[in-house]
């Protein structure tokens, strides 16, 4: 039977700026659960791209002197090339001014019109460019005679006729939607539970004000002070709100409005990964467009958290944003990846350093899996001629391999809750068993006093790193995909699936050679 389909995406990122770590560590996480599904016999798609509309992007390239279209031409290519560098597995990457897209969000526009979802009217209110969002008084902070919304970006006073979409009507809808227990069909989950719990605070807290006045929550969906956007249709006055043509982008790559598409069977989403910022937009504005439209909503949004560098917020004025085509420049692209997904849990906020990084790197990666990788091998080339050992008496590292056995399906749990820290560490704890067991069993001794024995320990051992291995694919490709090499596994055996049959006895094994460069934690 076919497992189901999946499909991922990540924000598509804004275009005002250059790729940073935040950026990396989005797409990594869809990355990592993208190859994980489909190592798990899943068929999946995986979406990335940029958002080049709206008033920030017409100032950004105002300032650099360009066209917007040449200057989003520019920055796109960047995040495209950052997929490439960080061996990102995206199967498309949308950019919202490609002609699918506006044909998409003209579309979509059209069938909320003529349900009477959208209606003209005048709207005022305190507007931050920087978030292309507007803002309740309350929200608002007063510093020095200037107002700056919660993200800190300055607002001002915008009064200009707009069209709006009656949000109002659909916010009871997303509250019983957001409780229905886990696995209801219509469910949509929010994670983290503290995201949850802001969004429907939110809903309810508008809801509770706006009680006597429920337009007073229709959401604005038009602009008329600016023209770098998807003109609305009938108007062109009018261009669509940036956030109702961004967040199209998720439908328009599986096809949109033509459902008869071969990828419209992926849709809804299974997983919208984004960062806490944008939680809103993702969780409020975007499934109401849906269901007004009818069409199903994402059926899980994940925001994660924001990094500090050493300690320090983040920003341009500090001169402290990170490179992640520099940070892999200088470590390499898999101790990088690992080092993401590992170090901080998903969802909340996290320290970058170099110190914790080369920590990492030279413990788990070097001296737990590198090493074991290098000794089990070492001792199959001088002790069993370069080749696999059978497998002897099953008793031998019983417990060993029922623990690894497990690891498949512990993993999967994990990642299924956007838990990575948590599936890198039972690995890693496997890993800490197995060199407890070689250093128990020492199979170097075992050559003279029990070969049957050595060989079956080695044997378990090589059992136990093609798991790791197996498992450790989605999270280090490259350095994974060598360690495969050297425990010769084919390359056609290599999922999930193959972990049930084992190697033939006297497959000839390569040379081990070392898989990872430790780090020199006085320059770290």
């Amino acid at each position: 039977m076919a497992k189901p389909t999946i499909y991922l995406t990540t924000p598509i990122y804004y275009v005002n700026d250059r790729p940073h770590i935040g950026h990396a560590y989005t797409s990594l996480a869809t990355d990592v659960l993208a190859r994980f599904k489909r190592l798990d016999g899943h068929e999946v798609f995986f979406l990335t791209g940029t958002d080049e509309h709206g008033q920030k992007v017409e100032k950004a390239a105002q300032d650099a002197g360009e066209d917007p279209q040449a200057f989003t031409d520019r920055v796109s290519q960047a995040f495209r090339d950052l997929t490439t560098t960080m061996g990102f597995s995206n199967d498309d990457f949308i950019r919202t001014t490609e002609p699918r897209h506006k044909a998409a969000c003209v579309a979509l526009w059209k069938v909320l019109a003529e349900r009477g979802e959208i209606y003209l009217g005048d709207y005022e209110g305190w507007y931050a460019v920087r978030d292309e969002a507007f803002y309740g008084p309350d929200e608002l902070v007063e510093r020095d005679g200037v107002k700056y919304a919660p993200s800190g970006a300055p607002v001002e006073w915008v009064r200009e006729p707009s069209y709006f979409f009656r949000l109002s009507k659909w916010l009871p809808e997303l509250l019983r939607r957001y409780d229905l227990p886990a696995g209801a069909p219509d469910r949509i989950d929010i994670e983290p539970e503290s995201r949850r719990n802001e969004v429907r605070a939110f809903i309810q807290q508008g809801l509770k004000d706006f009680a006597d006045r429920p337009e007073k929550l229709d959401l604005s969906v038009s602009r008329t002070s600016f023209t770098w956007g998807v003109k609305v249709p009938g108007d062109p006055a009018h261009v669509m709100y940036v956030w109702l043509d961004a967040l199209t982008n998720y439908i328009t790559a599986a096809g949109y409005p033509d459902t008869s598409h071969p990828r419209w069977r992926f849709w809804p989403a299974d997983v919208h990964f984004v960062g806490k910022d944008i939680v809103r937009f993702h969780t409020i504005y975007w499934p109401a467009f849906l269901m007004a439209a009818g069409i199903a909503p994402p059926k899980r949004v994940f925001a994660h958290g924001w990094w500090t560098n050493e300690g320090q917020k983040i920003s341009k004025s500090l001169g402290n944003v990170i490179d992640p085509v520099a940070l892999v420049e200088e470590y390499g692209l898999d101790p990088v990846r690992y080092f993401l997904l590992r170090e901080v849990p998903f969802g909340q906020d996290g320290d970058f350093s170099r110190k914790a990084l080369a920590n990492r790197l030279n413990g788990e990666l070097a001296d737990a899996l590198g090493n074991l990788a290098n000794r089990v091998l070492s001792l199959i080339q001088r002790n069993c001629g370069g080749m696999l050992p059978g497998a002897g008496d099953p008793a031998v590292g019983g417990a060993l391999a029922g623990a690894v056995q497990a690891l498949t399906g512990q993993v999967r749990d994990r990642l299924d809750r956007q838990e990575f820290h948590l599936a890198l560490e039972a690995v890693m704890a496997s890993v800490r068993d197995a060199n407890g067991y070689i250093t128990h069993e020492a199979p170097w001794a075992l050559k003279k006093t029990d070969p049957v024995r050595m060989a079956a320990v080695l044997r378990r051992l090589h059992s136990a790193l093609r798991a790791y291995a197996t498992l450790l694919q989605p999270f280090m490709p490259g350095t994974m995909a060598a360690l495969l090499d050297q425990l010769g596994v084919p390359a056609d055996a290599r999922d999930f699936a193959a972990l049930a049959m084992p190697l033939p006895e006297g497959t000839p094994l390569p040379p081990p050679t070392p898989l990872f460069r430790k780090i020199d934690l006085a320059a770290a």
